[in-house]
């Protein structure tokens, strides 16, 4: 039996993926009909690639971990720098941390009185940022759970992020009542008795809610993305506007997340367009365009392989059966650099929210309007996948 036989009869032991395969085998037919081998042999490395991907789940290896421990939706998931904790933020309030590797839970920062929209941790895992809908962003002890201080704002907080050296934090606050939205920068004091309230700078302008802003190359800009489906780069001294996406090649949707290289030299966005974006940090230059039949809600990128993940999925409103495959809440893995679909993985009931990759490229985590955090520690043949 050669290899596209194989596959032909491994596809036909999974009912939901054999009329899909056949299709992809009836089309590599037609194609080697009219252009011979060689195409052929391409395209069922492609087929090979997702059969390889998900040949451990097969065999019951791959197996997520769920994680049952918010009440409500998941809202965003980040590890810590040295991938052996995973904080997760959901609409229940409650920021909780976890062992990346098991899935056991940790702890719990409670303090906040509304959903938890956001997190971020320091490069040496000791303190957490957290914004809510509260109009706050407080600061944490990691170890003990213990609040450092607390932000007040006049409208909900929706992103943090600390900068290189954890001197300096990003936070963007949504419109409310006569507010705009803005970009706020915050000194980040090493002895909290030294921390104070003040904002270095202060940056609106954008029409709209700021989903996502992070720290550009050297901390020299700020990169943001919101409702108005524009990005922009603003220096990070002055806030005068840089740069920003061209119309025509950005989103045409809401931009719901943002996330960079482990390099910082560039950054995938997500939108409701139904396509996520790879863009250069410093020049705004469109890379690759990966587009897919499902709003994008979260969006990660391997730091080991030329991989990118896309989560999202139909809004619970808008589906009108409970049926997981109808709503199309799976995490597609895409190839960075051929923008090629390459598998998907499966198992949320309703659209995905957060997804965060591991630092050594290992695993990932997703969570879902579930309330679960899935994850995922890669069968060793992922990373043996060539396209």
């Amino acid at each position: 039996m050669d290899r596209r036989q194989r596959l032909i009869a491994y596809w036909s032991d999974i009912p939901m993926a054999a009329a899909k395969t056949s299709r992809k085998i009836t089309e590599q037919n037609k194609i080697q009909q009219k252009l011979g081998t060689l195409i052929l042999s391409e395209k069922v490395r492609e087929v090979e690639a997702i059969f390889i991907l998900f040949e451990g789940r097969r065999r019951g290896k791959m197996r997520p971990i769920l994680m049952k421990g918010h009440e409500r939706p998941l809202t965003f998931l980040k590890y810590n720098r040295d991938g052996d904790l995973l904080f997760s933020c959901a609409k229940d309030h409650t920021p909780t941390v976890w062992f990346a590797d098991n899935g056991e839970r940790l702890g719990t920062y409670r303090g906040h009185n509304g959903a938890v929209w956001t997190c971020d941790v320091s490069r040496d895992s000791t303190r957490l940022l957290t914004g809510s809908a509260d109009q706050t962003v407080k600061l944490w002890n990691v170890q003990t759970g213990t609040q450092l201080y607390t932000f007040n704002f006049g409208s909900p907080a929706r992103s943090v992020e600390f900068a290189i050296g954890d001197k300096l934090a990003v936070i963007t606050t949504d419109p409310f009542m006569d507010l705009t939205s803005a970009i706020h920068v915050k000194r980040i004091a090493k002895d909290q008795t030294e921390q104070t309230e003040e904002s270095l700078l202060v940056i609106k302008g954008p029409q709209g809610r700021i989903n996502r802003a992070v720290w550009g190359p050297l901390n020299r800009t700020i990169i943001s993305a919101g409702e108005d489906a524009v990005i922009r780069i603003w220096d990070s001294e002055t806030g005068k506007l840089l740069r920003e996406s061209d119309k025509e090649s950005g989103h045409k949707k809401t931009i719901t997340s943002l996330t960079k290289a482990a390099d910082g030299s560039h950054f995938l966005s997500g939108s409701l367009d139904k396509s996520a974006k790879l863009w250069d940090a410093r020049t705004l230059t469109l890379i690759k365009t990966y587009g897919t039949e499902r709003p994008v809600n979260a969006v990660a990128m391997s730091p080991l392989l030329d991989h990118v993940v896309l989560g999202g999925g139909q809004d619970a409103s808008a589906v009108t059966t409970t049926d997981h495959r109808a709503g199309k809440f799976e995490a597609k893995f895409y190839d960075k650099i051929l923008q090629e679909e390459i598998g998907g993985v499966k198992g949320h009931f309703g659209p995905i929210n957060a997804l965060a990759f591991n630092p050594d490229g290992k695993s990932f985590s997703s969570g879902g309007e579930d309330g679960y955090v899935r994850l995922h520690h890669f069968d060793p043949d992922y990373f043996n996948i060539k396209i």
